[in-house]
């Protein structure tokens, strides 16, 4: 019997990837939230400093690179998503020093840096807003928001039916009578970018952090900078969500794709293949491929992916829709299964079962890892963390958990901070046994620690370490633009890959089953036991194998 076979690197081994011409195109991108990695000051929250000491734990389990979610300075309304000060670090962050060096670090480990950037909105306490309401109605500091009259008698009514994604109407009244668009918060109010000033800010705000050495962007919202003019109702109830599919006058307007040209001349200007990756939820990946024209962005997130259930036929869908929409205009496909916004993809696939969630959602990360293009990992996953479900109403901090409806209110749960180490809470955390934690852990996460699972053959982070080496090795994995379906039976997803160092075959057994299926070769990886026969082999139920054909 084998279990995990590999012709694995060794295990603190991972290649400076600074050669690599278009490193983009197949990176697998790990995601921080700082406020949940780790705590170096012991208040309890997730600093730079804390995330620094932990670089070299990233570079052994394998990333090309690593992306951080806001440290900006903030109210913290929205865990950072609404910016007080684009160009500065919140105080329970650090400085802009430890920013600095973070990049100096991550780059001498050979790991790239990716920032979030916020653009369709700010902070109410942002100078721009701040300025706006002091200047009242018709001002030009208004023009570079979304200030209009109400309707109704007095205007008490918001000007149109618009709703914020967190629930409630996307329109809040100030104390002169007029009304502010936020698609978000009340504290985030949305930008105006038909205000040529938002424009130049932004592309200050982009050589900043560029000067300072960050590799490229995460956009937020990319989707929604634009707004169709005259800002028209919608026209009917239904509550729009980011998950959503529909067509609304507030995403995914034609006019986003001119800044994302300008900004793309930006990053041109700069040395080492900077990229920006759009957080666009659109109707369909097809739209989402028009923010990847050459002359646009590198890459945007797979939503369509990632909202899709443990099932062979509508993954097999996807993936085709996916690699087509994205090969139309010569950009990567991405790959996703977790991120800050969503359910853990442990929990999602569990069906009420954490153990049949765990391994279902090892055999997912096996099936993400084998497809061209680039992979996104949420901090985490590589322990196999659940989520957080049991919160108590009086911690959670998600806004939308305020709000009648939005969301559903329960971002915290996937939120939880990291357990590095120990028998106790915050679990290594921050530097003390039994100090404070922003997020209060699970007691049965000792055993999911860092520490618990580092060097046990069986455990989920040396099974993430194996299969990221070994796509390393393997060039047919990540790259290309295509997959080779083979025959396979109900429920079984098989594919090949090649390249000019050979030919790898995926196995993916989505049933609940034992499937036989053609030994297809020898074994690199697999998410379960199996043993591979001389002609046919037992694929285990909930299951990916790859082999080496």
């Amino acid at each position: 019997m084998t279990q995990h076979v590999t012709t694995a690197l060794p295990a603190d081994a991972t290649p400076d990837d600074s050669a690599r011409r278009e490193w983009w195109r197949e990176a697998v991108i790990y995601q921080v939230y700082p406020r949940s990695f780790a705590d170096g000051n012991g208040d309890g929250m997730g600093d730079l400093p804390g995330i620094t000491a932990r670089l070299p734990y990233l570079k052994r389990l394998g990333v090309d690179a690593v992306w951080f979610s806001p440290f900006y300075a903030s109210p913290q309304a929205d865990a950072g998503y609404d910016v007080a000060d684009y160009r500065a670090v919140d105080p329970m962050f650090g400085t802009l020093t430890d920013a600095a060096e973070l990049v100096r670090e991550a780059h001498a480990l050979g790991l790239r840096v990716i920032v979030d950037v916020v653009p369709n909105h700010c902070s109410d306490q942002h100078a721009w807003f701040r300025e706006a309401l002091r200047a009242g109605p018709g001002s030009p500091p208004r023009e570079r928001f979304h200030f209009r009259s109400g309707k109704g008698e007095g205007g008490h009514l918001p000007p149109n039916d618009w709703e914020s994604v967190f629930g409630g109407p996307a329109w809040t009244r100030v104390e002169d009578g007029e009304w502010y668009l936020h698609l978000f918060a009340p504290e985030q109010p949305d930008f105006n970018w038909d205000h040529p000033a938002v424009h130049e800010e932004f592309h200050s705000i982009l050589r900043f952090w560029l000067d300072l050495g960050v590799d490229g962007f995460r956009i937020d919202v990319a989707h929604g900078l634009v707004k169709a003019a005259g800002l028209p109702d919608i026209g009917h109830e239904e509550q729009v969500s980011l998950l959503g599919k529909q067509s609304v006058p507030y995403f995914d307007q034609d006019g986003v794709h001119e800044i994302y040209r300008s900004w793309r001349r930006i990053l041109q200007e700069y040395a080492g293949e900077r990229i920006a990756v759009a957080e666009a939820w659109t109707p369909t990946v097809e739209r989402s491929a028009r923010y990847l024209r050459p002359d646009e962005l590198h890459q945007a997130f797979n939503f369509e992916y990632l909202t899709t259930g443990w099932d062979a036929d509508g993954l097999r869908d996807v993936i085709d829709r996916s690699l087509r929409a994205m090969n139309a205009v010569q950009a990567p496909a991405t790959w996703v299964l977790s991120n800050h916004d969503v359910v853990r993809h442990c929990t999602r696939f569990a069906d009420g079962d954490a153990a049949r969630g765990l391994r279902r959602a090892k055999a997912a990360t096996l099936l993400m890892l084998a497809l061209p293009g680039s992979a996104y990992l949420y901090q985490g996953e590589e322990l196999g963390l659940p989520e957080v479900t049991e919160l108590p109403d009086e911690v959670r901090q998600d806004p939308a958990f305020f709000r009648s409806t939005g969301q559903g209110g329960r971002r915290d749960g996937c939120r939880v901070p990291m357990p590095w180490s120990g028998q106790r809470a915050p679990f290594g955390f921050g530097p003390a046994e039994g100090g404070p934690s922003w997020l209060p852990q699970p007691a049965g996460w000792r055993d999911l620690t860092a520490e618990a699972q580092d060097g046990d053959p069986s455990s989920t982070l040396e099974f993430y370490r194996r299969a990221l080496a070994v796509r390393r090795e393997h060039p047919a994995l990540g790259a290309g633009r295509d997959v080779e379906w083979l025959d396979a039976p109900e429920g079984v997803l098989a594919f090949r890959r090649t390249s000019p160092r050979g030919t790898f075959v995926c196995t993916v057994n989505l049933s609940a089953a034992p499937v036989v299926y053609p030994t297809p070769g020898t074994v690199l990886v697999s998410s379960a036991d199996v043993t591979p026969g001389a002609t046919a082999t037992n694929l285990p139920a909930d299951s990916t194998v790859w082999w080496a054909a």
